[in-house]
């Protein structure tokens, strides 16, 4: 079991700790969600969502490291910080060539998360597109929007958003191809009304679901990456 010391609230979008700051606190989250994301040429790319239960900064305090992530609210969440007297009198009581295999790890595992970024972010770039999407959750039929789409999401617009954690089937249809896509799906986060983020009078964050795919046949994907890649090449013609 954990031991807390304190606990921190933030609203949606605020930063926790942002990549390349100093600090070694370990934190837990305890409700809402914490976005994870890494800066990649110029641009950020969300890592991971990770959902109550899970512990992130962990890196920092074993290799006594900046933060190789930004760590961020989505919706309104609340974060434990673990006791550091703790984890040090924990830490130091493993043996130094132990402790020396946990740092060599946290220094790769920096070096494996950057490389591995680099390389599904070129691959799995976003999409943004006003589509409706109708779509069946137990007994009720929901309909909304895509906000965006890529060969391994999508972002829904929808009010009412479902929690992370739910699975549903989603058929796409998808502007000029003959028949829809299916997908197993699964909600990563949510954002709800009461936490939209409006910029002026420009709804930068508005309420709905990121989805991540759980399953897809081999055809459907490729018919999706082909499409995607054609609407990049349509949106770089017309920028021309």
């Amino acid at each position: 079991m954990l031991h807390i010391v304190s606990k921190e609230t933030y609203e949606d979008g605020q930063v926790i700790f942002k990549e390349g700051s100093s600090g070694d606190w370990v934190y837990v989250v305890e409700s809402g969600a914490v976005e994870v994301s890494k800066k990649l040429d110029g641009k950020e790319f969300i890592l991971e969502i990770l959902q109550p239960g899970e512990i992130f900064g962990e890196i920092g305090f074993i290799a006594r490291m900046g933060r190789i992530a930004t760590a961020r609210a989505v919706g309104s969440t609340t974060v434990g910080i673990v006791d550091r007297e703790f984890l040090d009198r924990e830490f130091n009581k493993l043996s130094q060539d132990f402790r020396l295999i946990l740092v060599s790890l946290a220094h790769r595992f920096k070096k494996i998360t950057t490389r591995a970024n680099s390389f599904t972010t070129r691959q799995a770039k976003r999409t943004s597109m006003i589509i409706p999407v109708t779509f069946r959750y137990k007994d009720k039929l929901v309909k909304a929007y895509i906000g965006n789409i890529s060969t391994w999401g999508l972002f829904i617009k929808l009010d009412d958003p479902l929690s992370p954690g739910h699975r549903f089937s989603l058929k796409l249809n998808l502007p000029g191809l003959s028949k829809p896509l299916k997908v197993n799906c699964e909600v990563v986060w949510s954002r709800k009304k009461s936490e939209e983020m409006k910029t002026g009078t420009q709804k930068s964050k508005p309420a709905g679901m990121g989805i991540k795919f759980t399953d897809m046949e081999e055809n459907d994907y490729s018919l999706l990456k082909t499409y995607l890649a054609n609407q990049a090449k349509e949106k770089e013609s017309v920028e021309e």
